[in-house]
């Protein structure tokens, strides 16, 4: 079966009795991700999670059936979640789907997240047609859609927006919903709110949190750090500390440079060059001429697993900041001259 980006939840939510294979692809990596999570909270009983890559499930293909039939390890039920690049999971999911017609068992949930795919790729037409599996194609935001996810999110949390708030949140994560979507967690935490006690957000919430400032104290850190420029780091590094800049501040302009550099490679796709884009796409992906150079370089080595690894960082260093505030700048200088490191050249 096919679902839109639209209609996606509600097909889910019908299909989850018959279907057990869920292949999000296209574009926009951000979206289809946030779509996988929300399928995971849709499971009667999601249980225990084990996550592969494409790359394990392109050299070993029997692995995904034989994960998807397996008991965890405390007896309980599992979901499976693949993040593949193209068709990598194509082989194993079709090994899946033919001995589950032969009668192999009961299979737990699958969901693939396929970075570079489209629905016109192997692996949807494999799956389209079939009752058990839905494939579902997702493009990246606009302004108004990620304004209107940040209110639902918002909704959703106990978290209310008044006046232009949700925009500023869609604008400040870059139109990415994950990093949205980590926004409206700590505000309902900063602000002690839940679904049955909700709380209205006002700018002072905000800025709390470092949810919106102004980047252009950071930028300079930024490129240093991600272009590996270690002579600029050091006086970095020194600035950061003495102007006493704010760290999850800091860090969500990371962030939103990591999201910027999976949007890009999302729009080139595995084998597109910088080049490729014209003026009106680097306006869209907000690639402007003062840090064009900067941008290009970092996407240079930013790029599939090694930008995947670093998002995950970023993550958890966003979790241990909030966690240490006593040493979050400790913690993130640490972090950040190891992100800045190149391995030697043999």
């Amino acid at each position: 079966m096919k679902a839109t980006q639209r209609d996606f939840a509600t097909k889910a939510r019908g299909a989850l009795g018959s279907v057990s294979i869920f292949f999000f692809c296209g574009p926009d990596e951000a979206g289809a991700s946030a779509a996988a999570r929300d399928l995971v909270s849709m499971l009667p009983d999601p249980g225990e999670r084990v996550e592969l890559s494409g790359g394990e499930l392109r050299s070993d293909p029997a692995k995904l059936g034989d994960e998807a039939r397996s008991s965890s390890l405390f007896g309980d039920s599992r979901h499976i979640l693949v993040r593949a690049n193209g068709d990598e999971a194509h082989d194993a999911l079709r090994t899946l789907l033919e001995t589950s017609d032969m009668g192999a068992g009961q299979a737990c949930p699958v969901l693939v997240v396929a970075t570079a795919a489209t629905d016109k790729s192997r692996t949807a037409k494999l799956l389209e047609k079939r009752k058990d599996a839905l494939v579902t194609m997702f493009y990246p935001p606009d302004l108004a859609s990620v304004t209107h996810a940040v209110r639902a999110m918002g909704d959703g949390a106990g978290v209310q927006f008044s006046g232009g708030l949700a925009e500023r949140i869609a604008r400040a994560a870059n139109l990415d919903v994950r990093l949205a979507q980590s926004e409206i967690d700590k505000l309902a935490l900063y602000l002690d709110a839940s679904p049955q006690s909700p709380k209205q957000v006002d700018s002072a919430a905000l800025d709390a949190i470092g949810a919106v400032s102004d980047e252009d104290g950071f930028m300079s850190l930024v490129n240093a750090v991600l272009s590996g420029d270690q002579p600029k780091l050091a006086g970095e590094m020194v600035r950061m500390r003495e102007m006493a800049l704010n760290p999850v501040g800091l860090l969500l302009a990371f962030e939103r440079r990591a999201a910027q550099l999976a949007r890009i490679a999302a729009r080139l796709g595995p084998r597109g060059s910088f080049d490729d884009l014209g003026k009106g796409e680097k306006a869209q992906l907000g690639i402007f001429f003062r840090e064009e150079r900067e941008i290009r370089n970092q996407y240079a080595y930013w790029r599939g697993p090694r930008l995947d690894r670093l998002t995950s960082r970023l993550v958890e260093l966003h979790r241990e900041l909030l966690a240490n505030s006593q040493a979050a700048h400790l913690l993130l200088a640490q972090a950040l001259t190891g992100m800045a490191r190149r391995p030697a050249r043999r």
